[in-house]
């Protein structure tokens, strides 16, 4: 897919944030002839009920309106450059890079998240996209407890044409991931793809099942280039944060994949989420379709929300 056609599905992907945030500003600008206090909070309401994050918003408020001082801005229309350039400035100043570590090869992806986030999803269109590439893929069905995750994985695999490593449901994850770890390297695959298990209710469960596969990880596949990836729905809006914040706490998140941001006018978390907890995006999912995850890009997630 070329950049312009992802470009336009990052627009038609973004359509709904980009009327909750953008067009919200514009109609709040438009009703101001001055630069004042309740512009400002008005500015900063939209802001947080797209999701952006209260202390995240305010603190985009509180530059601009040193900017505003500082450069003496009469115009109100001026304020939502101003506020385009200081949303770029947080977002790259949390993270320096965006991209999936996958180089060199052989790279391995653990991807976390709990369940209906669209884990599976993701790692089947990932793979998908890999295969495209012209890389050898091969996924390892991690996720042994969720009834169906071992069949939905096939149906992707399937689809992806790449080759599935799994066990019966109820076995050790650790052993699939070790399983799958033995094959790719037998097999010389540029990438081993893990799902892992998404239970969150019980963190100590969560983390001692996890740890266990890092450890798995390090000691047989130590040279592999390695991305714990971490599935966030996007309609779930705050909600995904706190997911985050647990995750953070039990794994070396290195990258969070959005799901579903085609669905929701919550699409603001995803500034929440790089500039707060200095997790990067790097993936976004935009649509059903298997072509419909791509890289995330911060001047084009900005351009598609302030177009």
């Amino acid at each position: 897919m070329t950049k312009q056609n992802f470009f336009e599905k990052l627009m038609g992907g973004l359509a709904k944030t980009r009327n909750d945030i953008s067009n919200k500003i514009d109609g709040i600008i438009r009703s101001y002839k001055k630069i004042d206090d309740d512009l400002f909070e008005d500015l900063e309401e939209v802001l947080i009920t797209a999701d952006v994050g209260a202390s995240t918003s305010m603190d985009l408020i509180e530059k601009i309106k040193t900017r505003v001082r500082e450069e003496k801005i009469r115009e109100p229309e001026e304020v939502k450059e101003l506020l385009k350039e200081e949303i770029r400035e947080k977002m790259l100043e949390s993270t320096n890079d965006n991209q999936l570590n996958i180089n060199p090869s052989p790279a391995i992806i653990l991807v976390v998240g709990v369940n209906g986030v669209g884990k599976t999803t993701t790692i089947g269109k990932l793979a998908h996209s890999f295969k495209e590439e012209g890389k050898k893929v091969l996924i390892a069905a991690g996720d042994t407890f969720r009834a169906a995750a071992i069949e939905q994985l096939e149906e992707w695999a399937k689809r992806a044409q790449v080759d599935l490593i799994s066990h019966k449901e109820g076995a050790d994850p650790a052993a699939v991931i070790y399983d799958g770890i033995q094959a790719a390297k037998a097999r010389k695959s540029d990438i081993l793809i893990c799902d892992t298990a998404g239970r969150l209710h019980n963190k100590s469960n969560l983390m001692n099942e996890l740890n266990k596969v890092f450890r798995v990880t390090e000691k047989e596949y130590g040279n592999a280039s390695k991305e714990v990836l971490l599935v966030l729905d996007a309609t779930t809006g705050q909600n995904a944060i706190s997911q985050a914040k647990v995750f953070k706490e039990v794994a070396n998140i290195t990258g969070i994949a959005i799901t579903k941001l085609d669905g929701t006018a919550k699409g603001g978390v995803i500034i929440a989420l790089q500039s707060e907890l200095k997790l990067p995006v790097k993936l976004v999912g935009v649509g059903e379709g298997i072509e419909d995850l791509q890289p995330f890009i911060v001047e084009d997630f900005l351009e598609a929300i302030f177009k």
